[in-house]
């Protein structure tokens, strides 16, 4: 099985772990520990919140702040715009931010969210059938 595991360098894995949470992310036991949170979004995907002392100890490099620099962007497909707009008001309950307006063009809508950290986050759904007629594919 193929799997991508996200390294993200967090303030507070505790306080990360329950932003993760509400947006719909899960915790895995096995890779949880004090200096890591492993949070997962599908069978595939997992989030590993570290802490930065973690983090720095398998890369030499200087860390960017993610809340002033733009390190990469994350983007999770979702089954509805109800789902979408769901994650996105529990995302900013529990202290993201939402960084631009929302992208609605029809077939697709985009929110963005910032996690406590600055990871940024974009949660996206895509009418297939809508985007199929439209590009004539």
């Amino acid at each position: 099985m193929k799997q991508i595991f996200i390294n993200l360098p967090v303030s507070d894995v505790e306080a990360s772990m329950q932003f993760y949470r509400k947006i719909g992310f899960t915790v895995n036991p096995l890779f949880t520990f004090d200096d890591q949170k492993c949070m997962v979004w599908s069978d595939q995907i997992y989030v590993m919140l570290q802490t930065a002392e973690m983090f720095r100890s398998g890369n030499k490099k200087n860390l960017a702040d993610p809340k002033e620099n733009t390190i990469a962007t994350f983007t999770l497909p979702v089954e509805s715009i109800e789902k979408l707009n769901e994650m996105i008001e529990n995302g900013l309950a529990a202290g993201g931010t939402a960084p631009t307006p929302t992208i609605d063009e029809g077939f697709m809508q985009l929110r963005n969210i910032e996690d406590l950290d600055g990871h940024n986050w974009g949660i996206i759904y895509l009418d297939i059938d809508k985007f199929k007629k439209m590009t004539g594919k």
